[in-house]
Formats: C-alpha cells, structure tokens, sequence
C-alpha cells in the first residue's frame, strides 16, 4: 500500500465519494486521512453500502478526517505593511516534516517547507521557487535549504520532482525551476551548491530527456521528449490516462460529454496539469471549451526555455567538477536549444514567442505570458526583446499588472487573471534588455493590486484580477485561494526591488 494513490487503495468508494459527491472539493475527499486501516475501511463499506439506511456521507465523516491547517487561529493585522504581514505568514504556510500515514495521499518529507495556503496544504514544484525569492529576502535561507533537501529526497525516491508530495502526482512533475533553486542557493552560499546537488540536477534532466523508443522522424513523440528538425524538444507529459484523483468528478463528468477517447483526453488534462497552467487556452482548440485540450500537441516555449537553463546549470556544475566532456556536452545541448528557441519560437507576424503545435508544424495563435521567458533567460535578440516589451505594453498591461493571455475564456489562467510568478519572469526579463521604466510600472501596479487587496480583506491570493481592480479574481475549478506562498515570496522580492 505503500505510495499508492487512494484511487487504488480505496477502489469503488474513492469513485462513489467523488460522484456523489460528498463535499463541494474533491482534493479534500483525496486528501481526508483515514480513520483506521484502510482495508478494513473499504471492507466495512462494502458489507454495508446497500444496507436500506446508509449514508455515504456519514459513512464518510465517521471514517475520515480532513486535515487541519497550521493556519487555524491565525488573525490577520491590516494595519501592518504588506511585508510585515508577508513576514508574519511564513511560520503559518511552513509545515514540519510528514509521517507516513497508511492510506493518506501525502508522501512523507525529511524537512521543514512552505505550503502554498488554502486548499494547497502540500509542498509543490514550481511554486516553492517564487516562495523562495521572499524567504532570501526574509534571511531563512534554512527553509530554502530544507525545501532543496526535500526536492532532492523525492527524486532520488521517486525519480522525479512530482507535482507535490502526494500520491497522485508521481505520473508528472511540473515546471522544472530545481535548477533556478540551486542557482539562488549558490548565489547565497557559493558554487560549492552545484557540486552538493550535481547528481539530483542531472537526474532531473534525464526525466525530462527519457524515451520510451527511438525517435527518428520530426514529429515522433515519447514521453516529455518531441523529435523535431534533426532535434529534441520538450513537452508537458503525465504518464496516466485515467482522471486525475484530486479531480476525479469532474473529469469523469467531462469525458462523459465528449465522444472522443477518454484516455486521450484525460493525459491531455493530465499534461496540461504539469505545465501549471490549468487550465489555459494556451492548451485549447476551442478558446470556451475544455473538452477540446490537446496539451500532449504543444511544444510550450517557456517549457524549452527551463530546460535550457537546466542544460547551462549543468554545463557549469560539471566544469566546477573537472568533468569537461559533460561540461561541453551541455553546453552544446544548451547552446542548441537556445538558437531553436529563437527561431522556431518567434511569430514574425506577432512579434512575439509562441507555443508551437507540432502535429500540425505550426505555431499556436495563443499570446501568453510564456512568451516573456526568452527574456528572463536571455535568449532572445534585442530586437525580438524590443518587439515582447511593446506587446506587453500595449496588449497585456492593465491597471492591476499583466494579463495571463489576451483571451478571456473563463479559464484560471487566461485574462483577466494575473499571477505572481509570470509578473515575476516579466519584470526581470524586461530589466534583462533595458527596459527598465516598463518594468517598474508592472512591479508597481502589481505591488499596487497587492496592497490594496490586502487592505480590503486582509489576505494575499493565489491570483488577481488585474483588468478591474476592484474584483476578486475567478475562472477555473476551484474558489481564490488565499496564502499566498508564491504571491507573498514575488511581493517581498518586488519590494525590494523597486520601494
């Protein structure tokens, strides 16, 4: 039972708990712990489910809990500064080191880390990243170091980073930053960092390079790998094609809609899930509908942009080894990464880098916020840099920050939402070429939007809608989640920057 997902370890009463359903949010049915043996737990249900006074959801609440939240009691000063509060929160969203508890979905971790806040009551990838910029500013390098630490436990576990540390996300990981957390770190304590974490940073590369058969032709596909113009790209990618547990009704009630293969469509949520932008049109044939998702096609530009990064940061920590082959070989990896990212990428026509769809060998018509990364990575020409910095000016900037896209389609991670680590990649990308009064003016209205949020109800949110600033963000599966990890670690980092 070790490491199984609930899904599996409770069978037919995970699927009736989640089509019933027995609370509003299926990851809380997902994530309750059990009460006693999960066998006998599943054994009693079954002996009693047609029993003429059953009930499932009593049957639910007297076999389960919901976890509590270290945040419970917590009152919330709105007469403290923004970083005062940010300040105050650390201690409320950090989680000390988890137990294992047979028939729970948390997957147990060596130390201390920060959760996200609300529903998110685990560690997850990419966020941890943009959480960390605050902690370096908040001097806990001991929380980045342990949230490193437990990054590096689970790969050398599991042979990835998964999503978070749940069961359920050990099919994908998410956005690959690991290697920006070992730079941050290494900026801190020096490059003796590269060489403590070598070994973890080459075995995230391999995940995201492994193939399950040989790839020859453009457009052949394995895994997270895309053969494309005598080269390898990447991809977002989950390894299952069943729905996803912490969803399970609702994409089971979506695949019910469409006449489509559900497999298909359930590895494209799957993949889109990876990418951390679920949902997006990014990800869509059909801007109002989700059904038509076809994630698994893309090739995400800001996707190819961390591996790159991945494949320099190598290159590097094997030079500070004396390993010179593996230093050139990344460096070559890299190098040619970098010139298809230009130019595969780039829309002449948009002036601006695009998503590119390589079953049909062409580039997407979704404008994103992905297209800042080449800027954040240095990547970009200076004339490819000028054309980004006036779209955003012009296309994405609203009075709250940037835009997520230019499409509002009722999707989480479309306009008008704007989120804290894309304003993040924006700023130091815009700043990477100069353009530095933009920058400020996204800082600012983003740190604006931020204040005055928290001033009205004293919370930080996952996400903001920047086009009207008096409304609270929306779309997507689930209600604003207040916290924030990422918000509160860009929001302190911002500060710094511009005030």
């Amino acid at each position: 039972m070790k490491d199984q997902s609930p899904e599996i370890v409770f069978a037919e009463l995970f699927r009736d708990l989640h089509l019933e359903p027995v609370l509003d949010d299926g990851k809380l049915i997902t994530d309750a712990l059990p009460k006693g043996d999960p066998e006998i737990i599943l054994k009693t249900y079954r002996q009693t489910r047609s029993n003429p006074n059953f009930n499932l959801k009593s049957f639910f609440e007297n076999h389960f809990e919901i976890p509590e939240t270290s945040d419970t009691g917590f009152k919330t000063d709105r007469d403290k500064s923004l970083s005062e509060h940010i300040e105050s929160l650390w201690e409320v969203l950090s989680r000390k080191s988890l137990q294992p508890v047979a028939g729970s979905s948390a997957l147990p971790l060596p130390y201390s880390y920060i959760v996200p806040g609300g529903r998110f009551n685990e560690i997850y990838y990419w966020d941890s990243y943009f959480t960390m910029l605050g902690l370096r500013v908040s001097g806990r390098i001991d929380l980045i170091r342990n949230m490193i630490e437990n990054f590096c436990f689970m790969i050398r576990e599991y042979g990835c980073i998964p999503n978070g540390n749940r069961t359920y996300f050990l099919g994908r990981s998410q956005p690959p930053f690991f290697a920006m957390m070992v730079e941050l770190l290494a900026e801190i304590e020096g490059d003796q960092v590269y060489l403590d974490y070598l070994d973890v940073l080459h075995k995230e590369y391999r995940f995201w390079m492994e193939q399950d058969h040989e790839l020859s032709m453009t457009g052949d596909s394995s895994n997270h790998v895309v053969f494309l113009n005598g080269k390898k790209l990447n991809r977002y990618y989950d390894e299952n094609t069943t729905p996803r547990p912490e969803m399970f009704g609702a994409d089971y009630y979506l695949a019910e809609s469409v006449h489509g293969k559900p497999e298909e469509l359930f590895a494209n949520l799957r993949a889109a899930c990876e990418s951390g932008w679920d949902f997006s049109s990014r990800w869509l044939d059909d801007d109002l509908n989700l059904s038509s998702i076809h994630c698994l096609d893309i090739l995400p530009v800001d996707l190819n942009c961390l591996i790159c990064k991945l494949e320099s940061v190598l290159a590097h920590a094997f030079k500070l080894n004396n390993d010179n082959d593996q230093s050139e070989l990344h460096k070559h990896l890299a190098f040619q990464r970098a010139q298809q990212i230009k130019e595969l990428f780039w829309d002449g026509e948009n002036q601006y880098f695009m998503d590119y769809n390589f079953r049909q060998g062409r580039l997407t018509s979704v404008r994103s916020l992905a297209g800042v990364f080449p800027l954040y990575f240095n990547l970009a020409s200076e004339t490819q840099a000028k054309h980004v910095a006036h779209l955003l000016e012009t296309e994405f900037l609203e009075e709250g920050g940037l835009s997520t896209t230019t499409i509002d389609s009722g999707q989480q991670w479309d306009a008008p939402n704007g989120w804290a680590p894309l304003q993040w990649m924006a700023v130091c990308g815009l700043r990477n070429y100069g353009f530095n009064e933009l920058a400020d003016r996204v800082a600012e209205s983003w740190l604006n939007l931020n204040e005055k949020v928290f001033k009205d109800t004293g919370k930080m949110l996952e996400k903001y809608n920047v086009r009207d600033v008096t409304l609270i963000s929306g779309g997507g599966e689930y209600p604003v989640q207040d916290g924030f990890g990422w918000t509160n670690g860009v929001a302190l980092a911002l500060l710094q920057q511009v005030r």
